[in-house]
């Protein structure tokens, strides 16, 4: 398949993470998260910025979310600093994969200084094999056979305190583009 449309997009299950979201907010947190990420062979990565509604207003990514296995964490990176951490996760020998994840180092790289290794955009993947749409969402839908909601999409990434609707959200993006690698991966995608 290389084009889905809407109606059906729209006639999908809707998916969200089901595995436990961690907010990374704090020295314990960011210890567990280092112990725990640090162990992944494939983390799914994203990141999210606040929205604007201004011609020529625009911000820096508020969170960045990596998901493992089991969990995902979600860093508030202009509250709290984890920029060690994902230099070092960013540069590690983990694949990281993710949608558009040139736009979303480039912007990192206004925060803090990293070299980024093993990355691979899924979305570069799918357009090599022959698919039209590239978008975690149709992506989702087209190979994973769901439908991720968008209804956070515009939220303020940068409140001081996020929802768990928000928080739900954000660690689903993250975690859709490690399920899309491994089904990837099975059918000889990457």
């Amino acid at each position: 398949m290389s084009r889905i449309s809407k109606e059906e997009v729209a006639e999908l299950p809707i998916r969200r993470f089901e595995g436990e979201v961690r907010l990374v907010a704090g020295a314990a947190e960011l210890e567990r998260a280092r112990a725990e990420l640090r162990r992944e062979r494939v983390l799914g990565f994203d990141t999210e910025t606040r929205p604007s509604f201004r011609p020529g207003e625009s911000y820096l990514p508020s969170l960045v979310q990596l998901a493992g296995s089991g969990a995902a964490y979600v860093f508030q990176v202009q509250r709290h600093d984890a920029s060690a951490l994902i230099a070092e996760l960013l540069g590690g020998e983990a694949l990281k994969v993710g949608v558009s994840v040139a736009d979303d180092l480039k912007q990192l790289r206004k925060l803090f200084a990293f070299e980024e290794k093993n990355v691979v955009d899924l979305g570069i993947a799918a357009k090599r094999a022959g698919v039209k749409q590239s978008g975690v969402r149709n992506l989702a839908a087209m190979f994973l056979g769901f439908r991720i909601p968008k209804g956070q999409k515009t939220s303020n990434w940068a409140a001081p305190h996020l929802s768990p609707q928000q928080l739900l959200y954000a660690a689903t993006d993250a975690w859709a583009c490690r399920e899309l690698y491994l089904k990837f991966a099975e059918r000889g995608m990457i």
